[in-house]
């Protein structure tokens, strides 16, 4: 189980050339819950989940975690923090396996050699640990790069469209895992053009004009 923390968001303002992305957007997500961003392409869903994770600066407001602003403890807020954004964030050159062994060292999250063959085999990649990721088919680097949810040990996964690229079947291995993490008490904030039903407490969020 992971300690009860809460995400606030409050009053966020962001702009960039003098045109506004976001305005005024907040929302609190516990732990245990979802929320799902929806909205019209361009809207500002990813550039919320970065302001969120403090990817990008903010005009106004402020991103709360734990009843701390995290701009006062940024270390601490991304430690707890696991980002996946539209890129992979994987290196074509390097088999599954090396990506994700490198991947748990910058988490500096402690995982077995066990853990990350389990981790690959849990999205059906067994038998392709050890092969350049280039020969992969792009489902299947997607499939890669989740695989990092496995390992991670943060309560906040911000998620940026996940289930891009997946069939029918990994879709639901994807939703079993979110579950599970939400179910421990962790919380997710994602964006998806798919729609997609989790069992467990969530709302969607909608971002307009």
């Amino acid at each position: 189980m992971y300690p009860p923390q809460t995400l606030e968001v409050n009053n966020i303002t962001l702009s960039r050339g003098g045109k506004k992305l976001l305005r005024d957007i907040s929302f609190v997500l516990s732990p245990g819950h979802w929320i799902h961003v929806q909205g019209d392409n361009g809207i500002g869903k990813t550039t919320l989940l970065r302001a969120v994770t403090s990817l990008v600066p903010l005009d106004s407001g402020e991103v709360n975690w734990g009843q701390k602003n995290t701009l006062h403890d940024m270390p601490s807020f991304l430690k707890d923090v696991f980002f996946m954004g539209h890129k992979l964030a994987l290196k074509e050159e390097l088999s599954p396996f090396e990506n994700l062994n490198i991947e748990t060292q910058l988490m500096q999250v402690e995982s077995t050699s066990a853990d990350i063959f389990s981790a690959l085999d849990y999205f059906g990649l067994r038998g392709r640990e050890q092969v350049p990721l280039a020969i992969l088919s792009q489902g299947q680097k997607r499939r890669v790069s989740l695989a990092k949810l496995k390992l991670t040990r943060a309560p906040l996964w911000v998620l940026d469209e996940p289930f891009v690229a997946l069939d029918t079947h990994s879709v639901g291995l994807l939703i079993g895992l979110i579950e599970g993490h939400l179910v421990q008490g962790g919380s997710v904030l994602l964006t998806s053009h798919q729609n997609v039903d989790f069992e467990c407490p969530g709302e969607i969020m909608r971002l307009s004009r």
